[in-house]
């Protein structure tokens, strides 16, 4: 059966709202701000800025003063655009170079306090699915056709095949414009000896997917973000296409930039001076999906992540947020008793409703108190002994759709303290911003599910929560409780194990 979520949790936009996307990407920052105006978005206000994170990453996770600062300062510039719109109103996420911070939240927590709205970090398939998005609202795709989508950023490239405006298949490789010219061009020295190298490699990691792509095959590739225009500028200015990039076209723009032997000296026609550093990596990746793939001709799309931030906020807030459906498959993948879960997810939304005033919980809070309680069985589709174990690492390490990395680890930590002893690192992996509220939806989702403990049917009849910042009393019906000794244990148990999450707990009865 179907599951709406309640009321409570949601947040629709309202004309004239304006909503922010912030894609920190491993080359350049953007921004897009846009005006949501009878169901549709208007964008009234871009910023780019070159910052080049990648250039900063070294082997061991690092990142460098110089390319800290400059994130920073882009940050707070960016910040001071969107300082009045409702952390509810921006979504900013964070991609490869972050990802590969060995210490992300050293980054993060200042990158937060510089743009003034929380950051997330995306998996690379969830960067490959927001591309598509961007991609395909901007560039609306032909009924019952398939495309291919590729997007080469500064440390990563995301590959997407997908039939309208769903993803069949999305890969994410640690290959791209910034990264490729780093390992494979070291010192800015081209050689084709470099050059065939470096190809041989990229071609070979492309090989773990491509026999799959091109079996489903395509009837139009496109190429999102900054290289593949970059790429398809260079061919319209050299006369060998109008501004796409082929087949026959790719050679000829890399002999030219053999031809210079060094970066520093690498002159195509219509290439800025900012992306004449990153050029070669990103004309070496290009080359290679075309080889793997047997691609003929790519056209450039004017489109990319931030845009499908835009549209993806849109459906979170509205009928057709991918989250749901993700957590319905996730359901549907490990046997999911759903009559269950949803007992305990209305429940579970009965007690957040009565408490996030007195809690400071937000609609997106509800949102995974719902998602947790319909997913916290999902363990025992391993084992029942230590299933809430079992069901948190699924949720850490599974490939979610729609959930940013942030979020998968607060679903996670949730199902994790659900029963039984609560760790005390249960949430050291959340930033410290979302910690008070993840205890507090912990607390929720513990009481929703010893509630249904038995798997009864029947109706709650009382279910009264009182809470004040850190005290918590229950109000439940005398004969309802007394019918139901195993419960009223439980609940006595709960005041033992809930001041571990910060919260003093008093089971009573009218």
């Amino acid at each position: 059966m179907p599951f709406t979520l309640p009321q409570t949790f949601s947040q629709p936009l309202q004309d004239n709202d304006q909503l922010a996307a912030v894609d920190l990407g491993s080359n350049s920052f953007h921004m897009i701000v846009a005006r949501y105006t009878q169901g549709q978005l208007r964008v009234i206000d871009r910023l780019r800025e070159t910052v080049r994170m990648a250039d900063g990453l070294d082997h061991r996770g690092g990142l460098s003063a110089e390319a800290h600062a400059r994130a920073m300062e882009c940050l707070s510039r960016f910040g001071q655009r969107i300082r009045d719109l409702p952390d509810a109103r921006v979504r900013a996420l964070a991609t490869n170079t972050v990802r590969r911070l060995a210490l992300p939240q050293e980054f993060l927590v200042p990158a937060e306090a510089a743009l003034g709205h929380a950051i997330e970090v995306v998996s690379g398939r969830e960067e490959a699915r927001l591309i598509y998005l961007g991609v395909c609202n901007a560039q609306p795709p032909k009924a019952g056709s398939k495309r291919l989508v590729i997007d080469i950023g500064g440390g990563s490239t995301e590959f997407i095949i997908g039939s309208g405006m769903q993803t069949l298949e999305r890969e994410s490789i640690q290959v791209g414009c910034i990264a490729s010219t780093r390992r494979f061009f070291p010192g800015g020295k081209l050689t084709k000896k470099r050059w065939n190298t470096a190809l041989t490699e990229i071609t070979a990691e492309l090989q773990q997917f491509a026999p799959l792509y091109r079996s489903l095959g395509w009837q139009e590739a496109l190429g999102s973000s900054g290289t593949a225009k970059a790429i398809g500028d260079i061919c319209a200015a050299m006369k060998l296409t109008k501004g796409a990039i082929t087949a026959e076209a790719l050679p000829q723009v890399r002999e030219r930039l053999l031809q210079a032997e060094k970066i520093e000296n690498i002159d195509l026609p219509s290439l800025s001076k900012d992306r004449q550093p990153i050029i070669a990596g990103g004309v070496l990746v290009m080359e290679a999906a075309f080889q793997a793939l047997g691609i003929e001709r790519v056209l450039v799309s004017k489109a990319a992540m931030r845009e499908g931030i835009l549209y993806d906020m849109l459906g979170r807030r509205g009928d057709n947020d991918p989250r749901e459906q993700s957590v319905a498959s996730m359901m549907h993948r490990y046997g999911v008793d759903e009559a269950q879960a949803s007992r305990v997810a209305a429940t579970a939304a009965r007690l957040f409703a009565q408490v996030a005033p007195a809690w400071q919980l937000e609609p997106d809070d509800g949102r995974l108190l719902s998602w947790a309680a319909r997913l916290h069985e999902i363990g025992l589709a391993i084992a029942h002994s230590q299933y809430h174990i079992h069901g948190a690492y699924l949720l850490e390490h599974s490939d979610i759709a729609g959930f940013s990395r942030q979020e998968q680890l607060m679903l996670s930590a949730l199902v994790r303290t659900h029963r039984r002893g609560i760790p005390k690192s249960a949430f050291d992996a959340l930033p410290d911003r979302r910690i008070p509220a993840a205890r507090h939806i912990a607390v929720l989702l513990r009481l929703a599910v010893l509630l249904h403990r038995a798997h009864d049917q029947d109706e709650i009849p009382v279910l009264d929560l009182e809470a004040t910042a850190d005290d918590l009393r229950l109000t439940l019906d005398k004969a309802w409780i007394d019918a139901r000794p195993l419960l009223r244990a439980d609940l006595i148990g709960e005041a033992d194990a809930l001041p571990d999450l910060g919260v003093t707990f008093k089971p009573f009865v009218t």
